[in-house]
Order: structure tokens, then sequence, then C-alpha cells
């Protein structure tokens, strides 16, 4: 694996991407979101592999991680019409289906076609299972990271534009009511992640956001973090609560203490 095979892969996903194409320019808006989502999360994970010291090998088998994370929105997007994984299909799962289906990996070494698959197929499970094995493990751990980083940044991009200029398939179908669940708020403070099945509302789907900054695995990931605004830009909307203000200023805390107090 080097950076030779991750260009032929930067070349056969512009072409799958291709066949997905819409027609309807309000519809392929989905598409270019998810193209360019998955650019701004390889560029993330080659931030992180940097920022952990890999060499040539693992930074590739990063990037083809996140090149390949989410294939599989394409053809989800073309038959469901949505990017909700709860009214269609596990899109991480189907990824890895549309790779093995079409043998994209076929030339790799089946260690490395294992753990990509494997790294691809995890990468929205909300914990990652005991026992995974430690190259799988460090894979899985920062196409996580680099994903998160990249979906803050398009809701933190989306909250500045009108919602009638979102891409149809963006909405989580929660409403933007007032309020928020104190549930949601007591997962938050207990440093917990949050399920979507428990959200109520857009402040509660914000919550759940800052409450990712938890399960973030490297010190790369935390830097970004801090350097992108993350926790300011997501909060900016919600509620200031006496509460509310509490757990920001604890998760402030963590970053900083897991900056300065752990290695990469």
């Amino acid at each position: 694996m080097n950076a030779d095979i991750v260009a032929r892969y930067r070349s056969w996903f512009s072409r799958f991407v291709q066949e997905h194409a819409e027609a309807d320019t309000r519809d392929h808006q989905n598409v270019l979101l998810k193209e360019e989502h998955t650019r701004d999360v390889c560029d993330n994970a080659f931030s992180i592999a940097a920022g952990l010291g890999l060499d040539e090998r693992e930074t590739a088998l990063a990037a083809v991680v996140a090149l390949f994370h989410d294939v599989g929105r394409f053809p989800q997007f073309r038959r469901f019409r949505t990017f909700q994984d709860s009214l269609s299909v596990n899109h991480a799962v189907l990824g890895a289906k549309v790779l093995l289906e079409r043998s994209v990996l076929r030339d790799l070494p089946k260690g490395e076609r294992d753990l990509i698959i494997r790294a691809i197929a995890l990468h929205t499970v909300f914990t990652l299972p005991p026992g995974l094995d430690g190259d799988v493990l460090m894979h899985a751990r920062i196409v996580r990271d680099a994903d998160k980083l990249d979906i803050w940044r398009v809701f933190m991009e989306l909250t500045d534009i009108d919602p009638a200029g979102w891409p149809s398939a963006v909405g989580i179908g929660l409403p933007d009511t007032p309020g928020l669940s104190p549930g949601i708020l007591a997962c938050l403070e207990r440093r917990e992640l949050v399920r979507l099945t428990s959200l109520r509302n857009l402040n509660d789907f914000r919550l759940l956001q800052l409450a990712w900054i938890y399960d973030l695995n490297f010190a790369p990931s935390l830097q970004m973090v801090l350097e992108r605004g993350v926790i300011e830009r997501l909060s900016r909307t919600i509620p200031r609560t006496p509460d509310i203000g509490r757990a920001l200023e604890d998760l402030r805390r963590y970053v900083e203490e897991r900056l300065l107090g752990s290695a990469p």
C-alpha cells in the first residue's frame, strides 16, 4: 500500500461518483455534498496520521479507508432518496458490500483488504466492539475521528444558511423547537455518547454532536477541535442555561487536559 495505489483508488471513486450523478440539480446537491465530505475526511485522516507519525503504508491505509468510508451513501441516496440509515439501510455495511461486489480491492493483500472492509463497516457503530485486532482498531478510530471532524464542519456551515437552501437529504427529521431534553444534557454532563433514537429536537442533536468530542481517540483530532472552534460554533444556538454553561466548560477543560496530558 502506497501513494500510487491511493491515487488509483481516487480515480475509481471519481468514476463511481459520476455513475451516481443526478439529473435534477436539487438532487445532485446531495451527491456533491458527499463527494466534498469524502475529500475532507481524507484530508482529516492525513492530518491525524501525520500527527501520529504513521509510516507511508499506514498513512495510505488510513487514506483508503477514509476515501471509501461513505461509498455506500451514493447508492443509498439513489435508491431511498435519504441519508438517514434508520429510514433506509446501514450505509457503512452497504459501502463494504459495494467494495466486495465490485472487487475494488482485489489487488491488495488479503490482510489489507480485510482491514479496510472492517474499518469501513465499523465507522458508524455506536461504540467499537472489544477485541479488535490492533491495526483494525487504529484505522477504525482514525476514520471515526476524521468523519466526526467533517460532520461538524458540514453542520457548522449549514447553521449559517437558510434551511431552504440545504441539500434535500441533509435533514435528520427533527424540529427546530425551543428547549432541550434533560436526559440528553445529563449524558453530556456524564461524558457519555447520546443515541439518535433519544433525540427530540435540533438542540438535542447539537448536544449529541458535542458529546462526540468525548469519543475522539487522538490528540491531533482534539487539536483540530480547538483550532476550528467546534465547541463554540456548535453551541452558539443552544440555550445558555447555567447547566449548559457548566457542561460546556467541562467539555473545554476535558479537551485542554487531554492535549496537555497525553501523547498523540
